[in-house]
């Protein structure tokens, strides 16, 4: 489901301001069984229960204390797989994401990256347990599709803590997308 959701285009409306971007970076997590997983081990807190919910809502998780990171729970209930949106290519409401990340939206670091797709999307804490087929942030399909030579498959980011799952090759990304998070030299 990570890779399919590459070319899926990612929704918010906060105030009557719609902004999109089309999702070119993900990373998978298969719950109680993954190490790099918030549910490992079977793994319940407050911050985790949203994982446990049936799919199609958002777990968003506050990072370093910094950073909201938006994730997508997709299994059935009580399996708490997750899918990390780690960069959008920006489409609509780009004025807007600029005024968020005081950037152009030329600038890959508008939304490069889990952090700065949140901050640029204005998805905050308030966006946990979200449906996502509801009015405040969804998901739709506008038929842009990538070809298998076109994904690249690697391991993730920043969970080498994971032992051997940190080497699984679940981080899925559009080859050549400028708003791929780094390192993106694929």
């Amino acid at each position: 489901m990570a890779k399919d959701l590459l070319g899926k285009v990612l929704f918010t409306n906060i105030d009557d301001e719609i902004t999109s971007g089309i999702i070119v970076e993900t990373e998978a997590y298969f719950g109680v069984q993954d190490k790099a997983s918030h549910a490992y081990g079977g793994r319940r807190t407050n911050r985790t229960e949203t994982l446990y919910n049936s799919g199609g809502v958002s777990y968003v998780y506050l990072c370093y204390g910094i950073h909201h990171l938006f994730n997508i729970v997709t299994s059935v209930e009580n399996e708490p797989h997750g899918i990390l949106i780690r960069a959008i290519e920006p489409l609509s409401g780009k004025e807007t994401m600029e005024l968020r990340r005081n950037m152009p939206a030329t600038k890959a670091a508008i939304s490069s990256g889990p952090g700065s797709v949140s901050k640029a999307l204005g998805i905050n804490g308030d966006f946990n347990k979200k449906d996502l087929s509801g009015e405040e942030i969804w998901i739709e399909d506008h038929n842009i599709r990538y070809k298998a030579d076109e994904i690249v498959e690697v391991p993730r980011v920043g969970v080498a803590y994971a032992q051997e799952d940190a080497l699984l090759p679940w981080r899925f990304l559009v080859k050549g997308n400028k708003y791929v998070s780094k390192p993106n030299k694929f």
